[in-house]
């Protein structure tokens, strides 16, 4: 499977809580986010063992909320003081995924309109083979209006790291 490589033009911020991004949630994946030169959003994370759901195998409900935060968090690429709350999320699983893995999804957004925006998205396995893909929907709202936020509290901020990648490559056809 032939991969293109794509520059990472910069790295989104991480929270102290969230179960997908949350750098202090002992049961997150820690996710990390990169906006890439092509419009695409990638992130960077591991499968450990509580996300289990068969034996070695990444429970579905982990796999729809990493592509639900990837998809929702593409907006912030052009529009970073927007945030996306999920209308409908659609998920097909056509891989199982492995625990005690580093793995890559990828979201884009597909449709933009003033209130809503719609994306895609897939995980990848390390051979680049597309494990699941979603479609979401979102309603596009400031997080003041989402919930209590403070940035301080939160820890909400970009976390650089030496593990940081300058490029990331991905599948040249992801569908």
């Amino acid at each position: 499977m032939e991969e293109l490589k794509f520059k990472v033009i910069r790295k989104q911020p991480n929270s102290k809580s969230c179960i997908v991004c949350g750098l202090k949630n002992e049961f997150g994946l820690k996710a990390s986010f990169y906006e890439l030169e092509n419009g695409e959003l990638a992130a960077i994370f591991n499968t450990l063992e509580g996300h289990q759901s068969y034996p070695g195998r990444l429970h579905g409900g982990i796999a729809g909320a990493i592509l639900d935060e990837t998809i929702g968090r593409a907006v912030m690429i052009n529009q970073g003081d927007i945030w996306g709350v999920t209308i409908e999320l659609n998920v097909r699983y056509k891989k199982p995924i492995p625990l005690n893995t580093s793995l890559i999804a990828v979201g884009r957004i597909t449709k933009d309109s003033s209130r809503i925006f719609e994306g895609t998205g897939e995980i990848l396995l390390p051979g680049g083979e597309v494990a699941v893909t979603a479609q979401g929907r979102y309603l596009k709202m400031p997080i003041d209006k989402i919930a209590e936020w403070n940035d301080d509290h939160e820890e909400w901020r970009v976390h650089l790291s030496d593990n940081d990648p300058e490029y990331i490559e991905l599948p040249d056809d992801t569908d």
